[in-house]
């Protein structure tokens, strides 16, 4: 795909989608009547992205937007408007900030935390390009803890600025273990400098989702709970204005349910119940939401918010107009728009800095590892039984099971729990590479198993079978019209990560899902080997930590006994089979059968 090149700040932020928006033009009570306008960038949820590239795929990023990825283009868009600003002699020196989730989502991010560790004295890829870069600030994300706290530990190390998280605390004295907030002295010329205050939150989640890397380590206070500790303090400071770096999406919804007592999207929550904060750049959702302004309901002031999308694909620019009341700066004026990423080229200074670390990783993902006598491809996968999705479960079961040889569980049936994270995903007939098999599988989640009842299992169903849309009719479908039906905690529709599939080791587990029939009501002919489940039946079930530890708020399998947890990558199991096995026959691990029905008639679904 050609991408225009565009060089000069007016002419690339012009194409980005830059608006000027004029200053505030009033004069606030008690106040000079002079506006200064601060200019602060921010990213969010970059998910190891640097280069406009996909791993998976081995070709140039594209999507159906046509949008780009990575550092190497944010770092021209934060060139020109940098470039912009500096033309106004009088306007004070922008600053960049960061919302989060930084170290994990790519098999860049992958290679430096698992097959040549950062640990090891290597610079992270993504330190070494926003040092490159010059951020002011980051937040912590919630994925940053997902390779263990010693990586992040280096990473933090690594970082010519703070990474902030005021609500990750010590789980031993309740004081935060990363730096709360930051303050910054901004030059304003002719003027005395500009003090902003920068509060970084990341996800109660955390506590959840990476409950082996950080129990009995760290805990997680709520966002609003602990914006309404820390707002003041960074104002008693000294600071003029508050921007909080949040990693916590717009809208009030937890993914967990009530699982936590603090929810997981609560920005604009949090901008209307906290005095004193002026902006949120926010993160977490892989949202794009140039602008949000919402009154706080104490101080009666706006607060702006914004969000720009995922992996680079956009930069969100917030104006900030303050004046001086009597003596000290106030914001009188704010404003938020995002620029778009995918009309500039990548900026050559960043790609020369990191060409060598994405060679390697590159040969790496493309190593050949063995060969597969069918393709396999998760297309379909939310829709109709798969082999991409049956191997998957496959290897689930099988390390479990050997695992648990010798032991009293060793007995007793083996089932899987998968979902289908990446529609584009495939294994091509052939030989197959690294890339492959990672694609199938993009979350670096460990492996699990606990013991259920045919019964938990069966309610376990029901609640992933919430993923559809109630339909009549035996099609054809469009996909959309039957897929990520909205719930109470996903108004925004049922993400694919939480829809689960389950299957069997040495023998089939079927079933059907009636989707003509109401949530709670829809699993049907629900049998293993052919006989219908017994209620009290006992099961061995994989399932990886992140469905464990409460994710997606799934019934059961959070209580359950755990009978095996060794911290092992289901990736990483992935890669291990092929490798050692050499040819994969898809034949010989079909151990599922599943079918979506309308009033027990088959329907056809369509991409």
């Amino acid at each position: 795909m050609t991408r225009r090149t565009l060089i000069g700040g007016a002419t690339a932020l012009a194409a980005a989608g830059f608006q000027a928006v004029p200053a505030y033009a009033g004069s606030a009570p008690g106040g000079s009547g002079k506006t200064v306008r601060l200019t602060v960038m921010g990213t969010t949820d970059l998910h190891g992205n640097v280069f406009n590239w996909d791993y998976f795929k081995n070709t140039e990023y594209d999507d159906s937007a046509h949008n780009d990825i990575g550092l190497a283009k944010v770092s021209t868009l934060v060139t020109a408007v940098r470039d912009r600003i500096a033309e106004d002699r009088h306007a004070p020196p922008p600053l960049l900030l960061d919302a989060g989730d930084t170290i994990q989502g790519t098999p860049l991010a992958y290679y430096f935390a698992k097959i040549e560790p950062i640990t090891g004295g290597h610079l992270h890829p993504m330190a070494a390009a926003m040092n490159r870069i010059g951020y002011d600030a980051a937040a912590l994300g919630n994925h940053e803890f997902n390779y263990g706290l010693d990586i992040l530990r280096k990473f933090q190390r690594q970082l010519q600025f703070p990474l902030l998280g005021a609500n990750a605390q010590d789980s031993t004295t309740g004081l935060p273990a990363f730096p709360p907030y930051v303050l910054k002295r901004v030059h304003v010329p002719g003027e005395k400098p500009i003090t902003v205050g920068i509060l970084g939150l990341t996800n109660p989640g955390i506590a959840i989702w990476d409950k082996a890397n950080v129990e009995n380590k760290l805990t997680f206070g709520g966002i609003v709970e602990q914006a309404k500790v820390w707002v003041p303090r960074v104002r008693k400071a000294g600071a003029d204005l508050v921007i909080v770096s949040v990693h916590s999406g717009m809208d009030l919804s937890s993914s967990y349910g009530d699982a936590l007592p603090f929810p997981e999207n609560a920005s604009v929550l949090m901008a209307e119940t906290v005095p004193g904060i002026d902006a949120v750049l926010v993160g977490h959702a892989h949202q794009e939401i140039p602008e949000r302004l919402v009154t706080n309901k104490t101080s009666g002031e706006q607060v702006v918010l914004s969000e720009p999308l995922k992996w680079g694909m956009r930069l969100s620019l917030f104006d900030l107009d303050l004046q001086k009341v009597r003596g000290q700066w106030k914001v009188v004026g704010r404003h938020s728009q995002v620029l778009n990423a995918n009309t500039v080229d990548a900026d050559p200074r960043v790609v020369a800095l990191l060409q060598k670390d994405h060679d390697k990783v590159v040969e790496y993902v493309n190593s050949k590892i063995g060969t597969c006598t069918e393709a396999m491809s998760a297309a379909t996968a939310p829709w109709e039984d798969t082999a991409a999705l049956d191997f998957v479960n496959f290897i689930q079961a099988d390390a479990v099971s050997k695992a648990l040889a010798g032991t009293p569980q060793a007995t007793l049936p083996v089932l899987a729990i998968a979902a289908p994270f990446n529609r584009d995903a495939a294994i091509p007939a052939g030989d197959v590479s690294v890339r492959d098999v990672a694609g199938l599988y993009v979350f670096d989640n460990t492996l699990l198993a606990v013991t259920m009842t045919g019964a938990q299992v069966k309610e376990y169903l029901e609640f992933s079978a919430q993923y559809f849309k109630q339909v009549t009719g035996t099609g054809p479908f469009p996909s959309d019209q039957v897929t990520n039906a909205p719930t109470s905690t996903a108004p925004s529709g049922t993400p694919d990560y939480n829809y689960d599939i389950l299957g069997g080791l040495t023998k089939p587990l079927t079933y059907k899902i009636d989707i003509a029939k109401a949530v709670g009501s829809r699993i049907t002919d629900l049998a293993y080997d052919g006989v219908p489940l017994a209620a009290d039946q006992q099961f061995v079930v994989a399932v990886n930590n992140y469905r464990q530890s409460g994710g997606g708020n799934f019934p059961h399998v959070k209580t359950a006994p755990v009978v095996y947890n060794r911290q092992v990558e289901i990736r990483q199991l992935m890669i291990d089979y092929v490798t050692t096995t050499g040819t994969v026959d898809p034949k010989t691990f079909h151990t599922t059968d599943w079918s979506l029905v309308s009033n027990g008639t088959p329907i056809t679904v369509t991409p």
